[in-house]
């Protein structure tokens, strides 16, 4: 009789133990699904953080001001009877009555031949070309003229401002900077004309294609 008491009393107690070992791991739970959580996050805030903002991608594509000529672009020449001059590569051509015009979105390469009784000077530019510029409105500002050399010779060279015609679309007015040139041989005058939008850096691009004209 006595063992079976002991007996029984180990059977309660074995099952309490079992109870209370089960309700601990039970109670411990959701707090181990918190802690996993707030590690998740953690780690999620400390990739964020580690991110960098702001700073420019290497690998994007260069993106330059409306008026400038982009430093990759290709320069070809172009040749007509008397003359021959590079151009930048893709621009559109126009055929004009004494020659030809390149442009692309704002800029433009204008190459006209004449008939010139003598060589250009600083000072016929003065009297007679730089008032058919102003004359031809466009609020025309001279900013310099002056004899320059080239490769190709020596050219009286007009430096301008004037107001490009509306856009017929739009009706937008844009500033622009010119460089006219004027080169001359045997009774023939090659005018040379550069525009872009005002405050573009077309420096480099501009002495290229003025540098590049040569008589045949």
């Amino acid at each position: 009789m006595v063992k079976k008491l002991y007996l029984t009393a180990a059977l309660l107690l074995g099952l309490v133990s079992v109870a209370a070992c089960a309700g601990t791991q039970t109670a411990l739970t959701p707090a181990a699904s918190a802690t996993s959580a707030s590690t998740a996050s953690t780690a999620s805030a400390t990739s964020a953080a580690d991110t960098p903002t702001g700073e420019p991608d290497p690998n994007a594509t260069e993106s330059n001001p409306p008026g400038d000529i982009p430093d990759n672009t290709a320069f070809v020449p172009y040749r007509a009877k008397l003359y021959e001059i590079k151009v930048p590569e893709g621009w559109a051509r126009t055929d004009i009555s004494a020659g030809a015009s390149f442009t692309d979105k704002l800029n433009s390469v204008t190459i006209e031949l004449r008939p010139a009784a003598s060589a250009p000077t600083v000072d016929t530019a003065k009297r007679n070309e730089a008032p058919k510029l102003q004359a031809a409105g466009g609020d025309f500002t001279l900013k310099k003229i002056e004899t320059v050399d080239r490769k190709g010779g020596q050219a009286v060279r007009l430096v301008y401002q004037v107001d490009s015609t509306p856009n017929p679309v739009t009706g937008k007015v844009i500033r622009q900077e010119a460089e006219r040139y004027e080169f001359y041989k045997n009774g023939q005058e090659a005018v040379l004309t550069l525009s872009g939008p005002a405050g573009s850096d077309n420096v480099d691009p501009w002495r290229l294609v003025s540098d590049s004209f040569r008589w045949l």
